[in-house]
């Protein structure tokens, strides 16, 4: 069983459209596309910390700039 079939994306999108009503929907959709961006750049983060917690000889990433934006370093640098 597929739990993202296009039948059911349809369905649930259908259903939000009903409930917040075409005025609403996109800046729930806006709203909801930035906090997966924020949830992403930091486990991003997270993750490079960690690896170079274990492996501190691997080269740091540099943080990525998305859409203008600046990327808070971590603390202290």
């Amino acid at each position: 069983m597929d739990i993202l079939s296009p039948e059911k994306l349809i369905l649930v999108l259908a259903i939000a459209l009903v409930v917040l009503g075409p005025k609403k929907l996109p800046e729930v959709a806006k709203s909801l596309g930035r906090g997966l961006q924020e949830f992403r750049r930091a486990s991003d983060s997270l993750r490079d910390e960690v690896k170079s917690a274990f492996d501190p000889d691997a080269p740091a990433e540099e943080p990525k700039d998305v859409e203008g934006g600046t990327h808070a370093g971590p603390a202290g640098s």
